[in-house]
């Protein structure tokens, strides 16, 4: 298995609060419990090493709705080796990865207010705006030399302030503060272009697949 992708896996599961990872020849089972996201399978090889036959066997297993497929190659890929009950998200996903370093969190801009708090093992962010209303926020779930950082989202009217650095930077102190080494997110392409200027690099494409029959998604 990859090891960024263990790490990845170690993490999410422990920043959504799902069910520990139940290992497969090719990857991992995580349950998580919820309407239109029940389980999900994550293949542990990424890029070439990911192949058809192993896709399209995992795949065939499915039959409910609400499951997910994560795979590390492009989505122009693996659509290839899914039939017509497959949705497959049109953005590709990226996971990426840094060395991790203290180098201080940047300071809260004129009127906002930073919070961080930690529960479970997970450390979240949320940055206030002067109104009181939510501009940014995030997570990140340390399991040792790595952390994975997870769900960070700026809103709309907050973006290009530099909420989403002092988010991440904020998370990744706290990682390093915890003894993690290495950071690992699965990051969209509105993301990825900050990750890259913060010194994040990519590891290998995603592509996110659910399992969604015609005559079931269109009841």
């Amino acid at each position: 298995m990859d090891r960024t992708v263990q790490a990845w896996v170690d993490g999410w599961v422990v920043s959504r609060g799902a069910a520990p990872p139940t290992p497969e020849p090719w990857g991992w089972t995580i349950d998580m419990g919820m309407y239109g996201h029940v389980t999900r399978h994550v293949f542990g090889a990424t890029g070439e090493v990911l192949d058809e036959t192993t896709v399209r066997k995992v795949a065939g297993t499915v039959t409910g709705q609400g499951v997910w497929l994560k795979a590390f190659r492009d989505p122009s890929v693996v659509a290839g080796w899914l039939d017509g009950n497959w949705w497959i998200d049109p953005e590709p996903g990226y996971l990426m990865t840094i060395p991790l370093a203290a180098d201080g969190a940047p300071a809260v801009p004129d009127g906002y207010r930073l919070r961080a708090w930690s529960r479970g093992g997970v450390t979240r962010v949320m940055v206030a705006a002067p109104d009181g209303s939510l501009a940014a926020r995030g997570q990140i779930a340390p399991t040792g030399e790595t952390a994975v950082v997870d769900q960070v989202e700026t809103a709309a009217e907050h973006r290009r302030r530099g909420l989403g650095s002092l988010v991440m930077r904020t998370l990744q102190d706290v990682a390093v503060r915890q003894g993690a080494r290495t950071g690992v997110l699965a990051g969209t392409p509105a993301g990825r272009g900050l990750y890259e200027a913060l010194g994040w690099t990519v590891a290998a494409p995603l592509t996110s697949a659910r399992y969604a029959p015609p005559a079931a998604s269109g009841s």
